[in-house]
């Protein structure tokens, strides 16, 4: 028969939850590092010395911004077509994983006493017609936790593919 006095379910959610904060960690890691790949790419195409470029990209105080310059760079026209291909390629794969990272990274956490995956809830309002909704909550199950572990996967090979074009076009380092 079950102690009724045992906190299982409590235990359980705290260790769902520890899962879930590891893997948004091994996220922000994994995006902050491949961000910081493109001071490389900001040095080539501005053909500025790399000290420069993390002087532009620390200016630039969101992902947003820096992708935006990343981009109009590629776009000028003294940009030869493969870079800018290549280039544009890259800032739209980097601006995919930014809805999943978000989510993740503008919500609070709760959990079920009673066990069961933790739930997000949305620190955003979004504005209607008529009314805000305002603490939309998910649940942060198995599924979710294949999604955070398939954007890291993407993040990392984002990072090699980002290393090798430094490499080909010769972008400071």
């Amino acid at each position: 028969m079950p102690n009724p006095t045992h906190r299982r379910g409590a235990d359980d959610s705290t260790e769902a939850l520890n899962d879930i904060l590891l893997r948004v960690g091994q996220m922000n890691y994994t995006w902050t590092n491949t961000e910081s790949l493109f001071i490389h790419v900001i040095a080539g195409l501005a053909e500025v010395e790399k000290d420069v470029a993390v002087v532009i990209f620390l200016t630039l105080n969101t992902t947003s911004a820096r992708l935006d310059l990343v981009d109009r760079l590629a776009k000028m026209e003294r940009t030869s077509p493969e870079q800018r291909d290549k280039i544009l390629e890259l800032t739209s794969r980097f601006r995919k994983e930014s809805t999943l990272r978000n989510r993740y990274n503008h919500c609070i956490y709760s959990f079920d006493p009673e066990g069961g995956p933790p739930n997000t809830i949305m620190m955003r309002i979004a504005d209607r017609k008529d009314k805000i909704l305002v603490g939309k909550q998910e649940k942060a199950d198995d599924r979710e936790i294949a999604n955070i572990d398939a954007s890291v996967a993407r993040l990392r090979q984002l990072n090699l593919d980002i290393w090798q074009t430094i490499a080909a076009f010769g972008y400071p380092v």
